[in-house]
């Protein structure tokens, strides 16, 4: 099994940023939900998990691995899309004419950024490198919105159109099962998130 975990939430999800590469920590209540995962997949007998460099993902990938006894494999795989020159600005200043673009072209990049293509095609190879494995051990893949996206995408067998169509929550959970091919089990569980707020 492929267990996809958001990062927990950092200041600029509460703000309404656009996040990309740029490297924030967890905030306090991202540090609070990181550990809610780590203890909703503590009895799971996790046998591997791989992370995202950034500062966001690593910590929430520590909590996971704390519990399961081991180490966490950074994969650069599964950074977050670069948004380029919209990176770290209100989601509502993205000029509409840059969302209708990225809506409809997946080979579209914003200036200094990745397009969704791209970032399907380093995240199916990384996906593809866990599968054999992933088919007798549950392995954690904690990472970002835009590559969870294009995990979910290669467990359906779609296009990026779909992206478009998913709400991910800060450290929220989805299952994919590996058998001949990928079986989406579940998606954006947050149950394990209840009642946690940051003071």
């Amino acid at each position: 099994m492929l267990i996809l975990v958001r990062h927990g939430r950092t200041s600029a999800n509460a703000s309404g940023l656009l996040q990309g590469r740029v490297d924030n920590p967890l905030d306090d209540l991202g540090r609070m939900q990181a550990a809610a995962v780590g203890e909703a997949l503590a009895n799971l007998g996790i046998r591997r998990v791989v992370c995202s460099p950034l500062a966001r993902a690593v910590s929430t990938a520590s909590e996971i691995c704390s519990r399961a006894g081991v180490e966490a494999e950074v994969d650069e795989r599964f950074i977050e899309l670069d948004y380029g020159q919209y990176d770290m600005i209100p989601l509502a200043d993205v000029p509409g004419e840059v969302w209708d673009r990225w809506r409809a072209d997946a080979s579209f990049a914003p200036p200094g950024g990745e397009s969704l293509l791209d970032l399907r095609q380093r995240v199916w190879a990384g996906l593809e490198e866990l599968a054999d494995q992933a088919r007798r051990d549950d392995i954690a893949v904690v990472c970002h919105t835009s590559p969870i996206k294009a995990a979910v995408q290669w467990s359906l067998g779609v296009e990026e159109e779909l992206s478009w169509r998913m709400r991910l929550d800060p450290a929220s959970i989805c299952r994919v099962a590996v058998r001949d091919r990928p079986v989406m089990v579940s998606f954006n569980e947050t149950a394990h998130l209840a009642g946690l707020s940051p003071g």
